[in-house]
């Protein structure tokens, strides 16, 4: 089955072990950003939300230059410094001691995280054709998860509210972590090359941005990820962490035990996943996503009701919701850039990923500003009828896509009997 999911170009899979080794980085890092800037650096619950909130904002307001500069001069020339920059970001977050200092490493971090996966995600689409990239993605994702995995059980056993040195450590392993696919991106020169036929430097005449915001299709997709990432992924790191302790009350190390979980589930669940859904309608397992998410955190309000009466029950709650979350994940990651490729073409390609990429960066300003109000009111029931009410509606958006694709396009043909918008993408000489 993993044969299977493999990319058949050797350059394709060498991108997917630069992911799993930056991913092991991540890992270390992703759950305590807000409990390290507000139980180590003394930061209050809100600063440390519009801090989070504000890289969401720096990002937002950077992808779509990224994704230009991505169709123009090419995903390598935009990913390596990008890569190089978010090394840097990162790293500095072990010198925060300040309100301050943590907006400015939090914009810098930004800056080099504004086009890394619009430009990773164009790459592997170069280098697969449409029958594999479903799979691909799939792949991408379940190594990217299984890294974070590694990272986190690695972190829980390591951080100390009351040691800020073990906090500085794992932003500064974090940081070295970012050089990976850097290096092996080096390694490969021909890879990340621009795909469009137009000259280096000069506009295209796909029409840009415009062009991509009037494709209806996509336009929908958008919609539907700004719903369900807003209701979904952004509540992770502020959310999830924030209500599991201060309304569940479990400890830093249940919620990395918690996204262990998560990543549990991607690994063992991924692939097969990946299998079922081939021939299958993309929009309906898009629905299916939102229905899960709603369940993951249904489950975890029920943590939240349980509480200090049962610290065994809630932390098993805390974990569930994770694990959930996790398998719904394995359906969203495949499908969702298999689609965004599938509409766009070789000339937009970036500006499409671009945009795709947005939805998190909306979503990551949205998601953590609001969360800590809605966590304070009725002692988090609002946040829980919030988000869940939130994914139910990204399914029903979801549904309404299906009726304005293609029956190719929306995965309802088998790969192998389907046709591809676009001809094999050739990268031309930077």
């Amino acid at each position: 089955m993993l044969r299977r999911a493999l990319p058949r170009r050797s350059e394709a899979r060498r991108i997917l072990v630069g992911t799993l080794l930056s991913a092991i980085g991540r890992g270390l890092t992703l759950p305590f950003l807000f409990i390290y800037l507000t139980d180590v650096r003394g930061l209050t619950d809100a600063r440390a939300g519009l801090v989070i909130g504000w890289y969401g904002a720096v990002t937002l307001a950077l992808s779509p230059l990224g994704g230009t500069l991505i169709d123009r001069f090419g995903a390598r020339r935009v990913v390596l410094p990008c890569l190089l920059i978010e090394a840097v970001g990162t790293g500095s977050l072990a010198l925060v001691h300040s309100t301050g200092s943590a907006f400015l490493v939090a914009t810098v971090i930004a800056v080099g995280s504004s086009a890394i996966w619009s430009g990773q995600n164009t790459i592997l689409a170069s280098l697969t054709d449409d029958g594999e990239r479903q799979r691909v993605f799939g792949l991408n994702f379940a190594l990217l998860n299984l890294g974070i995995g590694i990272g986190g059980m690695t972190s829980g056993a390591i951080v100390d509210t009351g040691r800020p040195v073990t906090f500085q450590m794992i932003y500064l392993l974090d940081a070295v972590s970012y050089l990976m696919p850097a290096l092996i991106l080096l390694t490969l020169p021909g890879v990340g090359r621009r795909i469009s036929s137009a000259p280096a430097g000069e506009r295209s005449s796909g029409g840009g941005y415009l062009t991509v915001l009037r494709d209806r299709p996509f336009r929908r997709l958008v919609i539907f990820g700004l719903i369900l990432t807003t209701c979904g992924y952004a509540q992770i790191e502020v959310g999830f962490t924030a209500y599991a302790i201060r309304v569940v009350e479990v400890s830093p190390r249940v919620v990395a035990w918690a996204l262990a979980a998560n990543t549990v589930m991607i690994v063992l669940a991924q692939l097969v996943v990946i299998r079922r859904l081939e021939g299958r309608s993309r929009t309906g397992a898009l629905a299916v996503v939102g229905a899960v998410f709603a369940a993951a955190w249904l489950i975890l309000g029920a943590a939240g009701v349980v509480g200090t009466s049962n610290a065994i029950v809630a932390a098993l709650g805390v974990m569930a919701c994770s694990a959930i979350f996790g398998f719904g994940e394995t359906m969203l990651s495949p499908v969702m850039p298999a689609l965004t490729n599938a509409l766009a073409t070789d000339e937009l390609r970036g500006r499409y990923n671009a945009m795709s990429s947005m939805i998190f960066g909306v979503s990551g300003v949205i998601g953590p500003v609001t969360a800590g109000p809605l966590i304070g009111a009725a002692d988090g029931k609002v946040w829980v009828a919030a988000v869940v009410g939130g994914c139910l509606l990204a399914s029903l958006v979801a549904l309404s896509l299906r009726r304005l694709l293609a029956p190719a396009v929306d995965g309802r043909v088998a790969a192998d009997q389907s046709v591809s918008k676009t001809p094999e993408p050739t990268p031309a000489t930077a």
